[in-house]
């Protein structure tokens, strides 16, 4: 994992650790508003609310802070896909794996869109991780599998399954702004609906006949 320059210091102060999670909160917010390319290290100081030199004492290029985020993003990311459990009950952990991607993409919707920008630029930053991913999909596709053979499970491709939870759970913080148009700023309840939703499509259409 990258680490901050401070973090190189001998003896690293409360100080010191306060102000790289200031600097990294503005980078975060930065990163998935403008993307990585569209990103500078005087947007991050600024919405840091401190001077471009104090910045860089702590963080010497944006390629630092967003390797640091991007790690910590993807520690949390694929917590959900660990947790899917194969001596579990199956549509039982899939509903899980559907609720917690969802609580993901209402908790942490900047991360979300921190990810989903640098997939859209090709993953050049990332492409180590994903062979990690890989790894994790193929594991627990070869779960699915063995549920849809036992005939616990009604007959899917894993990978296109995969795909579709991650597709309609991270929409609701990719496409914030589509989703508040269409149902309204007041729609306090949209990820208890979502997640009913979902249950419906997932679940029910996961049954074995």
């Amino acid at each position: 994992m990258a680490e901050p320059r401070a973090a190189k210091t001998r003896r690293r102060t409360r100080i010191q650790e306060e102000r790289e999670e200031l600097i990294l909160e503005a980078a975060l917010e930065v990163f998935s508003t403008h993307g990585f390319r569209g990103a500078t290290i005087d947007l991050v100081a600024e919405q840091a609310g401190m001077s471009k030199p104090n910045l860089l004492y702590y963080f010497q290029n944006k390629e630092m802070m967003h390797r640091v985020l991007i790690d910590r993003l993807l520690d949390t990311w694929l917590d959900p896909l660990r947790t899917l459990d194969a001596a579990g009950e199956p549509l039982e952990e899939i509903r899980s794996y559907v609720r917690r991607k969802l609580e993901m993409a209402r908790d942490y919707p900047r991360e979300s869109r921190l990810f989903a920008n640098e997939i859209l630029q090709g993953a050049p930053r990332i492409r180590e991780e994903l062979k990690d991913l890989k790894t994790l999909v193929d594991e627990k596709a070869a779960i699915i599998r063995r549920w849809i053979a036992e005939g616990k499970l009604a007959p899917v491709d894993p990978n296109h399954l995969f795909f579709s939870i991650w597709a309609t759970t991270q929409h609701y913080a990719d496409f914030d702004a589509q989703v508040t148009a269409v149902l309204g700023s007041g729609s306090d309840d949209r990820f208890a609906i979502a997640a009913e939703f979902l249950d419906r499509l997932f679940v029910s259409g996961l049954k074995p006949e």
